[in-house]
């Protein structure tokens, strides 16, 4: 089989070449029998990815050490799950992963198409085509997962022990599950310019597959500030580190996308916006995997120093230039079909959408910058958290408050008294929340600024859903919760992106938090005892029960448990660990690394690292009291339900003839939203 999947990898670059050479001159002269060849070699280039996947899952699971990337990532001794992703460990065996997704997407993209969109679809399939043998011939010439060693070794050198992780079992899937959907609308996006079907059309196509990207993104991220925060041991989860920052740049811009499409399909208008959006948000997914795949920058999360980088430097160069030829060759077909008949509307109201783009343009530039000083001065500068933080938290606040005012305008033309109307409830929200803050003794300028906003955007959120439920009560005599539950299913797309919001605001308010942590560090001796006070006022007491040794698996482990207390109440043990990876012979295969200690709540996080031992009886630790952090990991959940709930599809029903399908959810969601 390993020979097979090496040989299927050449197959499916000669199948991807075919599809993009058929399609692309299929389009041109009109032919459908070259179109729908295009269409069935992709099907095979998606088909010959499978077999390559497969054939490197059988060589890292048999131990095939004459395999490069499977002697670089596994030993005989890694646990079977971390022997699975380890496909995706490297940098060889990432690459074919991502083919793997890319060209499941673009055969699923072609098939639901195949009767649908057929002007554009030979530029859809090529485009499509293109990308899959960029990133095909990236891996045969770059950097091949077959590529064979000169000598077997007897054992492998093991996976890197911050990738021992459940989350980097699920984190880098999620986020290629992301990034490369990022490829579908740009397909698309592509395919209408030069058709030139710039009409609804193609949004109808783009828009579910850019909330799949946004929700794996999502995921992803999350996924990614929980490994960081449990497995670095530096207390946060979140550095604007450039690996992170190349994931969050097309997030951001897919955020931004899937608010203005709203427009579009509304009143006709932002169409040049969104076009330029959906192929910025392809662009940064390659630009970050540029900088991931480069080695240009340091970062725990970066694959090492690579030829690859070149590549994706050149593709992204060349993909640049020709989507701007593109779209400045459009713009007379990408006029509006509606003027913005009044500033108080929500039309006007897509300020959110500069806020995001904003908060991207910042992002890209911090991450950017230390690349373009050592290129400019021939010293790299580093912008660190405090750039980000300074920039990006007064943008986030605004995106915050948008948040809540979007929702509560009117489409069009928003008069006096329903401003009024709508405003009051938010804003009295916000203010109440304000006054118990102030009365509890809270006087952080953001972290105030921050709690209020969030009670205004609360406030939004539940006269939202108090309305809808209301209506479909009063009109239809259903109980509260099942006019909850209904409101929901009929209104999806609505709906679902309130509970986004709510997600949305739950993080900010954890993010608030942080400005409330306390730390300390401290050498302490077996039985001897650790005092702290937390943010809240609560005593807490470590006491020491000694340092232990022991062996696992593939490890030696150095563990020093704490008996801990607070305000007298015993809350259990909490254990850090300094963890030394060994290969199966009991050689050293990495640095030592450390597993924090966690006493998690929804009030605050109790955060230890084990930062090494003074002697056999004496333990250096740094302790951290990290407020609502449990709220990030809720918040991120609450996001990717409300996108789960706007993704699935809508229920249709038939009108008693039998042979008409409505949505009954448009005449409910106008009703909904007068507040009838």
């Amino acid at each position: 089989m390993i020979l097979v999947g090496e040989l299927s990898l050449w197959v499916a670059l000669l199948m991807a070449a075919w599809t993009t050479t058929v399609s692309f001159a299929g389009g041109l002269q009109g032919r459908q029998d070259l179109v729908k060849s295009g269409e069935r070699a992709l099907y095979a280039t998606w088909a010959f990815t499978v077999l390559a996947s497969i054939g490197i899952w059988t060589a890292l699971f048999s131990h095939d050490y004459s395999i490069k990337f499977v002697a670089s990532h596994t030993s005989s001794n890694l646990p079977k799950i971390y022997t699975f992703t380890a496909f995706w460990a490297g940098q060889s065996g990432s690459m074919l992963f991502w083919s793997l997704i890319l060209t499941t997407y673009a055969a699923i993209a072609v098939v639901t198409n195949r009767r649908t969109n057929r002007q554009m679809m030979p530029w859809v399939t090529g485009t499509l085509g293109v990308i899959s043998l960029f990133f095909l011939m990236t891996m045969c010439f770059g950097a091949n997962p077959y590529e064979r060693l000169d000598w077997i070794p007897p054992d492998g050198r093991g996976m890197n022990p911050q990738l021992q992780n459940p989350g980097m079992a699920i984190h880098p899937p999620m986020l290629y599950l992301g990034l490369v959907a990022t490829a579908v609308p740009f397909a698309f996006a592509i395919g209408a310019l030069i058709s030139r079907k710039l009409d609804a059309e193609w949004l109808s196509a783009v828009r579910r597959w850019a909330l799949l990207s946004w929700f794996f993104l999502t995921i992803g991220i999350v996924l990614g500030m929980w490994w960081a925060y449990v497995e670095l041991g530096w207390a946060g989860y979140w550095a604007w580190d450039a690996v992170e920052n190349s994931s969050f740049l097309p997030w951001l811009t897919g955020t931004a996308f899937l608010h203005s499409i709203m427009i579009q399909e509304k009143r006709g208008m932002l169409r040049k916006w969104n076009v330029t959006l959906v192929v910025t948000t392809f662009l940064l997914s390659i630009l970050g995997t540029f900088i991931t795949r480069s080695g240009i920058i340091e970062s725990v999360h970066a694959f090492a120093q690579s030829p690859v980088g070149n590549w994706f430097l050149g593709f992204l160069i060349v993909a640049t230039s020709l989507t701007a030829y593109l779209v400045s060759t459009r713009l007379k077909d990408l006029q509006a079909n509606a003027e913005l008949e009044s500033m108080v509307s929500r039309e006007a109201a897509f300020y959110n959408n500069l806020a995001l783009v904003g908060i991207c343009f910042a992002t890209l530039w911090g991450t950017l910058f230390p690349i373009l000083s050592e290129a400019v001065k021939g010293e790299k500068i580093t912008v660190g958290p405090p750039f980000f933080n300074a920039v990006n938290g007064p943008l986030g606040l605004l995106l915050l408050a948008l948040t809540g005012i979007g929702p509560l305008i009117a489409w069009r033309r928003a008069s006096m008294s329903n401003l009024r109307r709508q405003f009051t409830w938010p804003v009295t929200s916000g203010l109440v929340v304000l006054a118990v803050l102030l009365s509890l003794g809270m006087r952080n300028f953001y972290a105030l600024v921050s709690y209020t906003l969030a009670g205004f955007v609360f406030g939004t959120i539940g006269q939202e859903f108090i309305k809808g439920v209301g209506a479909r009560h009063r009109m239809y005599s259903e109980g509260l919760f099942i006019a909850f539950i209904r409101l929901i299913a009929r209104n999806r797309r609505r709906y679902g992106g309130y509970i986004v919001h709510f997600g949305v605001v739950v993080i900010f308010c954890a993010f608030a938090g942080l400005m409330f942590k306390k730390d300390l560090a401290a050498t302490v001796k077996t039985g001897e005892t650790i005092k702290a006070t937390d943010s809240y006022g609560h005593q807490w007491a470590f006491t020491s029960q000694g340092i232990s040794r022991f062996e696992q698996l593939n490890r030696s482990v150095l563990a020093v448990t704490f008996n801990v207390t607070r305000d007298g109440k015993r809350m259990g043990l909490l254990s850090s660990e300094k963890r030394q990876y060994v290969d199966s012979r009991g050689e050293k295969s990495f640095e030592a690394s450390t597993e924090v200690g966690l006493l998690e709540s929804p009030a605050q996080d109790v955060y230890m690292v084990f930062t090494g031992a003074i002697d056999n009886e004496t333990a250096a630790v740094h302790i951290n009291f990290n407020p609502l952090v449990w709220w990030v990991w809720f918040g991120g959940i609450m996001m990717a339900f409300g996108g789960l709930i706007v993704m699935w599809p809508q229920a249709r029903r038939e009108r008693e003839s039998g042979y008409v399908a409505v949505l009954p959810s448009s005449t409910e969601l106008e009703l909904v939203g007068a507040g009838a």
